[in-house]
Order: structure tokens, then sequence, then C-alpha cells
């Protein structure tokens, strides 16, 4: 188990849960009394058994460093409120002394070790380069087929005018995305799909759609230029497209990665959960965003998913995908349990966070915003919204709102504050900046806004 300093705190326990009946289920078992035979190891691994309705306990056992979850319940949510439970008690309570795991638990833990290595090992199978090949160039043509079409479509829109978007409607954007599937463009596809929502987005929606169609006629353009492109300027024309490089292809960075944010979204059509979260190395510096996916609904992921406590830091080797201006990253193998990060990560200036956003745009001019922690700055009212500004008065940062969610963390922001300067970290973009995690002067307990 790991040290006494380092268990979790409450909120990052409960950060993990699927939803809000877990949640409350969870805090339910939070105390001692329904669990029996607990106990954790060394190695960053708790478990116990927990009184249900029936005559047998349940077995619970949680792997801290993935963090994985095992119980006996018939639940299918992943983490139960049984797992929830044992962690919020380890977290308020501890577990005792380290002690080796009880066959039960043993087994699974030994089973996950296990399967983690067989990726490895599966690795040095030989590759067919000329199938690959072949496969690759009948993929490009089918795209470059969708993008012509796609081209003379945006052209019929401008061509008509925008004027009559809003009673045109959604079904011929939805065909549109669907031929992009069809041509094996998935990336194009989600594109055409945000832009076919624009029209019912309220005031202000013709200048938002005339952007976005210039966006994704910028892109069309590159992907059929791409050949000629710089190639980190076209691993990011490719990925954009939805033709990522594989996970295995780029830089691998062993750090120790603080984790800023975890937040659910849903697509703009309403088929699809993406989990966001966003680390930055402590020793590189570097932010990652590691994306998960899954069905409205339904927490991200095949069971049981990724979650990653905000405020926790993990030491992991995370290999960074070609393209998308070096953000996107897959975690590799963890080198030890999660534990607390002791201090407030260190923050910059509004003008600095939007050298920042520059720089990165010049690498991948599609690209909706870039991770910034500011920092002291106060949350301020003004006539047009709220702003960031920083603690000497000397610029700020729009805040920008992107539904009820980011709302209510803003007045969580501005209470936090008290008209005092905090740390705030966020998505620094073309509309604001959105705020994400805050914390106070002087602590490290981070509060996730969203």
């Amino acid at each position: 188990m790991t040290e006494q300093g380092d268990r979790w705190t409450a909120e990052q326990v409960l950060a993990l849960a699927p939803d809000d009946a877990s949640r409350k289920a969870g805090g339910r078992l939070g105390g001692a009394g329904p669990w029996s035979q607990t106990g954790g190891s060394a190695s960053g691994s708790v478990w116990g058994w927990c009184k249900g309705s029936g005559s047998t306990p349940y077995r619970t056992v949680v792997d801290l460093t993935g963090p994985a979850y095992k119980c006996s319940c018939p639940s299918r949510k992943f983490p139960c409120k049984h797992a929830l439970g044992l962690l919020l008690l380890w977290a308020a309570e501890g577990l005792g002394e380290p002690a080796e795991a009880p066959d039960w638990a043993s087994q699974w833990l030994a089973e996950r070790a296990a399967k983690a290595a067989r990726p490895a090992a599966g690795a040095a199978k030989p590759v067919d380069e000329e199938a690959a090949r072949r496969r690759a160039e009948r993929r490009a043509t089918r795209v470059g087929a969708g993008v012509t079409e796609l081209e003379q479509r945006l052209a019929d829109l401008l061509r008509g005018g925008l004027a009559g978007q809003e009673q045109t409607g959604y079904a011929g954007w939805e065909e549109t995305a669907a031929r992009m599937v069809d041509a094996q463009a998935p990336g194009l596809a989600a594109r055409v799909r945000e832009l076919g929502t624009i029209p019912s987005c309220g005031p202000g929606w013709p200048a938002r759609m005339l952007e976005e169609a210039a966006l994704l006629h910028l892109l069309d353009r590159a992907w059929l230029g791409v050949s000629a492109l710089p190639e980190p300027l076209a691993a990011t024309v490719r990925s954009r497209v939805g033709i990522p490089g594989a996970s295995g292809e780029g830089e691998a960075v062993r750090d120790h990665w603080l984790v800023l944010s975890q937040y659910d979204s849903v697509s703009a059509d309403g088929r699809l959960t993406t989990r966001r979260i966003w680390l930055r190395g402590l020793g590189s510096g570097r932010p990652a965003l590691v994306l998960d996916f899954g069905p409205p609904g339904r927490p991200p992921g095949r069971p049981p998913g990724l979650a990653l406590p905000v405020g926790l830091v993990l030491e992991a080797e995370a290999r960074f995908r070609p393209g998308s201006a070096g953000l996107r990253a897959d975690l590799g193998e963890r080198f030890a349990a999660a534990t607390p990060c002791a201090r407030a990560p260190a923050g910059v200036s509004t003008e600095a966070a939007l050298e920042a956003y520059g720089a990165a745009l010049r690498e991948d001019p599609w690209l909706d915003s870039w991770p910034v922690v500011l920092g002291p700055v106060v949350p301020v009212p003004g006539e047009l919204g709220w702003q960031l500004a920083d603690a000497e008065g000397t610029s700020a940062l729009p805040v920008a709102l992107t539904g009820a969610r980011s709302r209510s963390g803003l007045w969580q922001l501005a209470a936090l504050s008290g008209g005092g300067p905090v740390t705030v970290f966020g998505e620094c973009g073309h509309r604001g900046f959105t705020p994400l995690t805050a914390w106070q002067p002087e602590t490290a307990e981070p509060v996730a806004l969203v």
C-alpha cells in the first residue's frame, strides 16, 4: 500500500464514480461498518470483504496503479459502489500495515500483470509492410474522393448563401457526414456534423458557420496536397482527417504525470462520449491529452475504462502520437501507484497563455485550444462576461462558457477566489479560456470545475 501521507482524498475517489447514483451509494459504504478482511499491499493494491444483502460478502480488490477494480458483486458499473466504498475507507482511515494479498485478490492482480506484459511480447510480430502500404493507398484514394465531394458541398453552401441554413435543417449535413464515413474519413465526418449544428446555436451563428466552413475547406485543401507538406504538418492533417498514427509510432516519455483535469463530453450528434484527461509532466513540463471513448450514458472505454482523479501524480510512460501539436498521448507502463501531488502547478500570465496557443496553431491550424495553467489570476465580472485577469491587472482573458456545467464551474471558481488570486488550469482557445481546475494559494488541493 502507498504510504500513509500518499492516500487519496475523498474527492479524488468520488471522481472515479461512473454516475451520481454510484457516488452516493459508494459514500454510504465508506465507513468501517460493512467491511472485514481489509488490507493493502506495498505494491499498491487494497482489498476487503463487504457485507451485502446475502449471506456471502462481496470480495473487492482495487489495483491503485491503474486504477482498476474487481468485485464479486453483480453490478456492471466500473467502479462499483463497493470499490468506491473500499477506496473511501482507505482514504479516510488507511488499512493498516502493508501485507500480502489473499489468494482471491492476488490471483486477479497476477492476471492483470500478465495481461499488461502480453502486448510488449506481441510487438515483435512481423508486419507485412507491402500489404499495409496497399491498404493505406486504398484508404487514401477513398478519402481523396470524399474530400472532393465535400469541397463541392461547401462550394454549394457558399454559392447559395448561409441565410437559408436555419430552414434547411440538419438532415443534409448528416447525409454528407455519412458519405465521409463511407470514405473512411471519420475526422471529416465529425467536423461536418458540428458544422450542421451551428445554425441552431443562437445569435451569431452565421459568422461561426463561416469560420468552421473555412477551416474545413483548409483541411480539404491540405489533404489534397498532403504529399508536399512537411512531415509534422502532414501527420497533423492525417490525424484531423481521421487517420491517426499508430499508438506505438511516436516519442515515448517517462515522467511523473500530474492529472490536471478529467471530463466527459458528448458529440454534437449524441452518438459518442469522449473522456479527456489532461496531464502535465512534472519533469519535462510537457502537456499530454489522453482520450477514451464510449457510447452516451456509459463510462468511456471498455470496462473498467480509463479514470484518473484530478490532483494525482503517476509515474508512467506516455507515448505521443504524431500530429495534433504533440498533445495526443497513450499511457503505457505505470511504475508505481498514483499519489497526490504535494503542490499546485506553477502558472503563467494570460499573455504567455496566448503566445503558447499561437505557437501551437502554427503546428496545427485546426487546434481548438491549448492547455494552460494560469496564475495568479483573479476572476472578474464585466459587461461582456467574466474574465480572468492577471493579479497585477496588466491583461486578461475572457472566460468561454460552453454549457450549464461550465457556468456552474464559473460560480464555483468565483466563490473559491473570493476576489483574491487563484491558480487555474484550463483550455485557452479562440473563443476564450475555459476553466477546468483551480487551486487556492498555498494549497495543493485541486478543485474540479467540470
